[in-house]
């Protein structure tokens, strides 16, 4: 038995004459209804409003701290330090002089600017290559699970606890050339230590290696962990195409550890260049300006010629070229890291 269908007007004839169904006019909806495709949205109910306002409330007052401090504590001393280096003020007069950019013209027309730049430059790159290579020497090392692990990872980061000071002060007994490790250490082959932070010729490497080897220990860990978390089924398919040894370091490990160490490369270039503790404690910036980086530069001018001006520019100047170097680090070696691990 078949339901009867209902139809209006002309149509009911139709259907009685025996017309298909599809011809035949179906009620499906009352009279007056809206489409769904025309309905308005539904707006949110006060509550639901309510709620999202007092989330993005608490957005704010969660970063809002953190955004004031970089603030305070970073683009304002930056700023102010930029506008210092356009006058010249000792710490003493009231109102500092406008100078315009005679500080700077001083600054790169002097005698030792070459020389410190080029002592930054040598400081900053080789502990940062150095630990960096190092780090993943150790960190690899770690990874393979020698014996006494634990107290190997915490000798290993034990130099990063230590504070700049206290650095300084232990390189300074073990360089020291009458009873230090490297006298030891010189007289197994037969030679005399030289004098590491006393003479012109050594002085800067002597810092180098001891802000080189503080910053060992972070990049240990940090390659260590990384490595730990590396996916095994990638090294579980090279060695059964037979790849083993440095062939797999080279071709699967680095690769893999790009974004460690595209991050551990920006964060030492800013952190070594702006050393100061070790080269406090061990040479202070002498003989002469033979170990003296831009960073002691600033100190010494500021605090010991009081010269704030030119305290300035040379900070600026250290500001601009981290910015650059921090630019083209992220601008250009960016496109050869591999974030798909």
């Amino acid at each position: 038995m078949t339901t009867p269908v209902r139809t209006h007007g002309p149509d009911r004839t139709a259907a009685a004459a025996g017309a298909p169904p599809s011809e035949a006019t179906v009620e499906s909806a009352p009279a007056g209804a809206t489409p769904a495709a025309q309905r308005p949205a539904r707006r949110r109910s006060p509550q639901r409003r309510r709620r999202a306002r007092r989330d993005a409330l608490l957005f704010l007052a969660l970063i809002a701290p953190n955004f004031l401090a970089i603030i305070v504590f970073s683009y304002y001393p930056a700023l102010y330090n930029i506008g210092l280096s356009f006058f010249e003020w000792d710490f003493v007069e009231p109102v500092p002089e406008w100078v315009g950019a005679a500080n700077y013209v001083d600054l790169f027309t002097s005698a030792s600017f070459g020389q410190v730049l080029m002592n930054t430059l040598i400081f900053t790159g080789v502990s940062v290559i150095g630990s960096l290579v190092l780090g993943l020497l150790l960190g690899s090392l770690l990874a393979t699970k020698v014996p006494f692990t634990g107290f190997a990872q915490t000798m290993a980061f034990a130099p990063h606890m230590l504070p700049g000071a206290a650095v300084g002060i232990l390189w300074l007994f073990m360089f020291d050339p009458n009873y230090g490790l490297s006298r030891w250490a010189f007289s197994l082959f037969g030679a005399d230590s030289p004098a590491w932070t006393t003479t012109s010729d050594w002085s800067l490497w002597s810092i180098t290696i001891a802000y080189t080897w503080q910053r060992l220990g972070f990049v240990t860990v940090i390659c260590y962990t990384a490595i730990l978390d590396l996916p095994k089924d990638l090294y579980e398919a090279a060695a059964l195409d037979g790849a083993h040894g440095w062939k797999l370091f080279r071709h699967l490990t680095l690769p893999l550890l790009s974004p460690i160490t595209f991050f551990l490369s920006i964060t030492g270039i800013i952190s070594a260049a702006q050393a100061f503790d070790i080269i406090s404690i061990m040479t202070g910036g002498g003989p002469g300006t033979s170990s003296s980086t831009l960073s002691w530069m600033v100190y010494e001018q500021a605090f010991q010629k009081f010269d704030i001006g030119s305290a300035s520019a040379a900070a600026t100047v250290l500001l601009a070229i981290l910015l650059v170097i921090t630019y083209v680090q992220v601008r250009y070696g960016e496109k050869k890291v591999n974030y798909d691990s």
